[in-house]
């Protein structure tokens, strides 16, 4: 029988432009893989400018794990490797010839393979990528058997895409993506639903064992969803996917091609018309937002406006983002802002009288309302973070790089994301993401 979690703590952020459910297609001509959104990744180069590839074609391997292949998500030419400070690999651009030519790797049923054989596969073609591990939050080591496979099936971040949406057609791709899942882990597959998950794409699917989560955003974060059901402890390992990540999967194993084929949302209070656009993994963003953005200025995210990184109209959505945000940049000064009443103002606090209208959506800015202050004790941030750990004394475990404090409170069990709403309403306007981002990678070093 299907367990049912409730939790009480956290906090749903309601923004202007949540996207219709209207799909346009779009075949962008240029497509750029970028290291960077690998952690821990050290690229070497398999292709130089001017080559030509095929969908599924390698790219660049990892320095330190060889059998980790990088592939290109279409067919075209290597039109630019750029490279930053320090010859730093940042992308390896695709202008696409439009042919779609992919590498065939044979379909097969994943349920007729041993683990190794879906492992080999998975890692030639490139789509091994998918599988990320906790914590870390790093690419899985294929050698390695995990605790658990979690699937999160239901996302709770403002303006968020709707899985139920994303996934409507596409049963046996994610039916057969999750039976390969379960070959690896030689397990059943956690798949996290939320309270209004309905589609049967999810709630009839095999090889799973389903959990309803009630409750407020994080709880879409797969984080959340591992610590309670079965938390982290040091020396665990356990393995997670998205659902596009999964259907990619499917649909390798059922058509034996890299289709990297999928669904971003376009949404945010800067969008003309939010919606949704079937494209490509890593394509340019530049055809979704002509003609569809308002004048002015406006801070672009890949990923939403919590946890998303910073791009411009000219940048590629990141392998892992579903979504491009859009809201209007925050570089100005207010005069006596907290002195008045603040009628239009969210507030977690309840300084302003916003709270008066819990159903509003809000228009809001990446203005930080003030600077960089003194990280005090509040006991605010335990009351948006559904987790059984103390953030603040997690937060200054790792400011001072205290390995055994920081195993102790909880390291192992967050990401950035997770400790995201944290640094919404911290008033110290302190960078918590990338401080919890500094201490996992302590860790690592550490434990490696």
């Amino acid at each position: 029988m299907p367990k049912t979690i409730k939790l009480f703590k956290g906090l749903n952020i309601r923004i202007k432009g949540a996207a219709e459910k209207t799909l346009t297609a779009l075949t962008p001509k240029t497509y750029a893989i970028k290291p960077t959104d690998f952690i821990g990744v050290f690229p070497r180069m398999l292709v130089k400018e001017g080559d030509t590839v095929m969908a599924g074609s390698p790219l660049f391997i990892d320095k330190y794990r060889d059998n980790i292949k990088f592939t290109s998500p279409v067919s075209g030419v290597v039109s630019e490797i750029k490279r930053g400070d320090k010859r730093l690999l940042m992308e390896v651009r695709i202008e696409a010839d439009g042919k779609n030519s992919q590498v065939n790797f044979v379909p097969a049923d994943p349920g007729k393979l041993t683990k190794e054989e879906i492992s080999g596969k998975m890692l030639e073609s490139g789509i091994w990528t998918l599988i990320r591990q906790r914590p870390y939050g790093i690419i899985a080591n294929p050698l390695d058997t995990p605790k658990a496979i979690h699937v999160s099936a239901f996302d709770t971040a403002p303006l968020a895409p709707d899985y139920d949406f994303i996934v409507n057609g596409q049963g046996d791709a994610f039916q057969a993506g999750i039976d390969a899942l379960a070959k690896l882990g030689n397990c059943k597959i956690n798949l996290n639903v939320g309270e209004s998950t309905s589609a049967k794409e999810f709630l009839s699917s095999r090889n799973t064992e389903i959990t309803t989560f009630k409750g407020k955003h994080p709880i879409g974060n797969v984080g959340i969803q591992i610590h309670h059901i079965d938390p982290i402890n040091k020396g665990d390992i356990v393995w997670f996917a998205g659902v596009q990540d999964v259907i990619t999967i499917g649909n390798f194993f059922l058509k034996g091609i890299y289709d990297a084929a999928i669904t971003v949302a376009l949404a945010g209070s800067e969008v003309l018309k939010p919606r949704y656009f079937r494209t490509m993994r890593c394509a340019e963003v530049a055809p979704m937002l002509k003609g569809n953005i308002s004048e002015g200025k406006v801070r672009l995210i890949s990923g939403n406006v919590l946890t998303g990184s910073k791009i411009r109209h000219d940048n590629y959505i990141n392998f892992y983002d579903s979504m491009i945000s859009a809201i209007p940049e925050g570089d100005y000064h207010e005069f006596l802002g907290w002195a008045l009443p603040g009628l239009g103002k969210f507030s977690f606090s309840r300084t302003f009288f916003s709270w008066l209208t819990p159903g509003k959506e809000y228009r809001l800015d990446t203005n930080l309302h003030g600077g960089e202050r003194a990280f005090v004790m509040t006991g605010q941030f335990e009351k948006v973070l559904p987790m059984d750990i103390y953030p603040m004394q997690l937060l200054k475990a790792i400011m001072t790089e205290d390995i055994d404090l920081m195993e102790n409170l909880g390291i192992y069990e967050v990401e950035p994301e997770d400790l995201a709403l944290c640094e919404f309403i911290d008033t110290s306007k302190t960078e918590i993401q990338t401080l919890v981002r500094k201490g996992l990678e302590i860790m690592r070093k550490e434990m490696s």
